[in-house]
């Protein structure tokens, strides 16, 4: 509701000078939000934020100056919810911007808004952290402290109307809840991919023995694996293919369309690739989407999409570092993305190593309310020898559809579905 009351956490690191803008600002600014029927809890310097940010279900955390080390810091790095940054003094922080410049930069990119008090402090900002900036300006001679905070609230809600529903669509997941569980990889590749040597055939065997029930085909730039893989699925009985991409976009990272039929380009703008799934009904799903080390929209382009994203991958196995993963789990969290995962095998070994427990689905608006209540199931795998696996597979092969890997046979190991599990019927 648009005057719905919000929690709302002001935090603000206390100095031990005269004159304190940053915590006069948080300080009056919760003044008048408390008046306007807002919740407001207060953090400063020596206040623990962990436990409270972590249990109060939150709308907002505004920082105010949140340069390392801070309680505005440290907020930002135990922060679930949206998160706005307000900057008051036009002053180069040196150990922020110099010598504690990369680690900064990570938690800034938390901030889901930001905010300067002056137009030097903006300038300043943007010289060393690149961004958009709104003027905010504190009170003065023509302008009072309940001006100021509405349009911090008018900013909060303007965020707050980027979240998407919580509770999708309770008729349909309703009429799916009682289908059985299956368990489905989202993301995975085929000889159809330039990096992957993985035959079709090898890839259906190795799911179903591994007791998949559906599987989401995604090679690079390209459906025909996707295709030859749903024809001979069909024939098996009791596995079923989602045929999709990963399309590369034109420097802005890569995207996966589920559930489309004809190939999408590569080299189109992340806009245009994703009206690109919307033509074809598909559903758009973020792969891996703050891993350095691979191909991903920045936390920017991540902004500018987030209403159009359906799920939002928070779990990759092939993800080096583990903090890529739970940077993922915060943004799906704070907009209320539908989380996914995949193992993004490109070899057979890793495939199922992540896995969604969902019920049984029919067509992609049934498989996304069924993906809100799914369970993310994690394999052991490890991760240095399907690397190795896959480099072993492809270098030096030729960079094309179609690889072949001599004797190429399926891999044995988890639980095989029973042939005819799944429903006839799941009208």
């Amino acid at each position: 509701m648009p005057d719905q009351p919000l929690s709302i956490a002001q935090v603000a690191p206390r100095r031990r000078a005269a004159s304190d803008p940053a915590s006069e600002f948080a300080d009056r600014v919760g003044e008048e939000l408390e008046r306007r029927g807002h919740r407001v809890l207060r953090f400063s310097t020596g206040d623990s934020v962990k436990r409270p940010l972590r249990d109060e279900r939150l709308d907002i955390v505004h920082v105010h100056e949140p340069f390392a080390p801070s309680v505005s810091s440290a907020a930002l790095r135990h922060s679930f919810s949206l998160n706005v940054a307000t900057f008051h003094v036009p002053q180069e922080r040196v150990l922020s911007t110099q010598v504690a410049r990369p680690l900064v930069e990570i938690f800034f990119g938390r901030l889901d808004a930001r905010t300067v008090a002056s137009r030097q402090t903006g300038e300043l900002l943007e010289r060393y952290f690149p961004a958009s900036y709104e003027l905010i300006e504190p009170a003065g001679d023509e302008r009072d402290w309940a001006a100021v905070a509405a349009e911090l609230e008018a900013l909060y809600r303007r965020l707050l109307a980027r979240r998407r529903a919580a509770d999708g669509d309770p008729a349909l997941r309703r009429r799916i809840v009682e289908r059985p569980l299956i368990e489905v990889d989202l993301h995975m590749h085929t000889d159809h991919s330039p990096d992957c040597a993985t035959p079709v055939e090898v890839l259906l065997e190795t799911a179903r023995d591994r007791g998949l029930g559906a599987i989401a085909i995604t090679d690079h730039n390209e459906v025909s694996g996707a295709h030859e893989a749903r024809r001979i699925a069909e024939q098996m009985g009791d596995l079923e293919v989602i045929v999709a991409e990963e399309v590369k976009t034109a420097g802005q990272g890569e995207v996966i369309g589920l559930f489309i039929e004809e190939k999408i380009p590569r080299g189109m703008t992340m806009a245009q690739t994703i009206a690109a799934i919307r033509e074809q009904g598909g559903l758009v799903y973020v792969p891996h989407p703050f891993d350095r080390f691979h191909s991903v929209p920045d936390y920017e382009h991540l902004l500018e999409i987030v209403e159009e994203i359906d799920i939002l991958e928070v779990f990759n196995p092939r993800v080096a570092l583990t903090a890529f993963n739970e940077e993922a789990e915060r943004f799906a969290r704070k907009y209320r993305i539908v989380p996914g995962a995949g193992s993004d095998s490109h070899v057979a070994q890793g495939l199922g190593s992540v896995r969604v427990r969902i019920h049984d689905f029919d067509g992609p608006a049934e498989f996304l309310e069924a993906m809100r209540d799914a369970d993310i199931v994690r394999k052991h795998k490890n991760l240095v020898y399907v690397q190795a696996l896959k480099l072993l597979q492809t270098t030096g092969r030729p960079k094309a559809p179609k690889r072949s890997v001599p004797d190429a046979k399926p891999v044995r190991g988890g639980r095989r579905r029973r042939r005819g599990a799944r429903p006839a019927s799941k009208s």
